[in-house]
C-alpha cells in the first residue's frame, strides 16, 4: 500500500509540472501590445513571432534573433494548471525586468504552427533568448528563483 501511495503521490508532482500538448478550444481573454500598450508580458500570433522573434520561414536553418532585448517565451495552453502557476511570476519578472528583457506569451491552441516549428509537446515549455547565442528551452513549471537565475546568468550574464 506504501508503495502505490507514492506511486500516485510521484503522478500526482508530475502533473503539476508539465502538461502534455493535446489541442483545445479553450477561449482565453487575449491582450496584445497593440490594445495595451502598458501590457508587460506581450501575447504573441505567428506573425508577430516571425516579426519580433524569429522568422523561421525566412532563415530556416539559421537562428537569427530579431528582437533589441533579451526575450523569454512562454508557449503556454490556457487550460493548462502549471501554466496557470507560472503565469503570474512571468508577470512579476516582466516588472521586475521592466526595460532589461521582454517576455512573450504563444498560446499553442492558436498558434499550433509555432507550436509545431519548436517541437512542443509539453507545457509549459520556455525559451530564453540571449542577444547572441542560441536559444535555450526549458520545460515545466520553474519556480521564480529558476527563472531570475537564468534571466541573470544566461539574458543578462550578470
Amino acid at each position: 500500500m506504501k508503495r502505490i501511495t507514492l506511486f500516485l503521490l510521484g503522478i500526482v508532482l508530475m502533473s503539476t509540472v508539465a502538461c502534455g500538448r493535446t489541442n483545445s478550444n479553450a477561449n482565453s481573454d487575449r491582450v496584445t501590445a497593440a490594445e495595451d500598450s502598458k501590457a508587460k508580458v506581450i501575447h504573441l500570433t505567428k506573425a508577430e513571432f516571425l516579426e519580433k522573434v524569429y522568422n523561421f520561414e525566412k532563415n530556416p536553418d539559421e537562428w537569427k534573433y530579431e528582437g533589441d532585448k533579451p526575450a523569454i517565451v512562454d508557449f503556454y495552453a490556457t487550460w493548462c494548471g502549471p501554466c496557470k502557476m507560472v503565469a503570474p511570476i512571468l508577470d512579476e519578472l516582466a516588472k521586475e525586468y521592466d526595460g532589461q528583457i521582454v517576455i512573450y506569451k504563444v498560446d499553442t491552441d492558436k498558434e499550433t504552427e509555432l507550436a509545431r516549428a519548436f517541437g512542443i509537446r509539453s507545457i509549459p515549455s520556455i525559451l530564453f533568448i540571449p542577444m547572441n547565442g542560441k536559444p535555450e528551452m526549458a520545460q515545466g513549471a520553474l519556480p521564480k528563483e529558476a527563472f531570475k537565475k537564468a534571466i541573470d546568468e544566461l539574458l543578462l550574464k550578470k
